[in-house]
């Protein structure tokens, strides 16, 4: 586990089915704070796949190196090349965490678009997804645009860890379906928490509508 000094969190939902293992950890992304608590949340063993830019970053390149696999997404080659490496992950037992969004999106803390890449490897290796909702990380270490207007704050950490989604039997044909409901997941928790702000609202539908 990695300490966070000074920053308070609660798992208020926590699925009560026994942990699956290996599968498809799937956080929303509003914060970098999401990377640390993903691993303070969860006292399971897992890589977290992320961008290579995080290598330059304070506090994360120390641990990126040695514990996870950092994605190039500039190179459709060593993507790939990541993927296989989560793949093979998988198949020695060892979950992977994905942030579907890919990356912090502008309409935070809304959910984002999603991409295939989580999706596509649980169905490939018949793992079910766990989606996992930070509710508050924006707020305290903001990123993105809200940066830019939002200094940030201290303020308690909601965590909510739903059940897990079975991908059994599904095939690539399914993977729209199986988005959809991760999606639905996610967004029904945000809204029930109210941690999507209704001035939000006009930008994330203009960018679910460019998709």
């Amino acid at each position: 586990m990695i300490g966070i000094p000074g920053i308070r969190y609660n798992v208020v939902e926590e699925s009560q089915v026994q942990w699956p293992e290996p599968c498809i950890i799937c956080p929303n992304h509003g914060s970098y704070l999401d990377i640390i608590m993903t691993y303070r949340v969860l006292p399971h063993y897992f890589h977290f796949m992320g961008k290579a830019e995080l290598k330059k970053v304070p506090l994360f390149n120390s641990f990126f190196d040695r514990m996870n696999i950092l994605v190039d997404r500039s190179s459709i080659v060593n993507s790939h090349k990541a993927f296989i490496r989560a793949a093979e992950d998988l198949d020695k037992g060892i979950s992977i965490a994905i942030f579907p969004e890919a990356t912090i999106p502008d309409c935070t803390p809304a959910l984002g678009k999603l991409k295939n890449g989580a999706f596509k490897l649980a169905i490939e290796k018949q793992v079910p997804i766990v989606p996992i909702v930070y509710l508050d990380n924006w707020k305290s270490l903001p990123d993105g645009p809200r940066k830019k207007t939002f200094p940030g704050m201290p303020t308690f950490l909601r965590v909510v860890i739903h059940d897990p989604i079975s991908t059994k039997g599904m095939t690539e044909a399914d993977l729209n379906r199986i988005k959809e409901q991760y999606k639905s997941v996610m967004d029904k928790t945000l809204e029930l928490y109210g941690a999507i702000e209704e001035s939000f609202e006009p930008r994330y539908r203009l960018a679910e509508a460019k998709g």
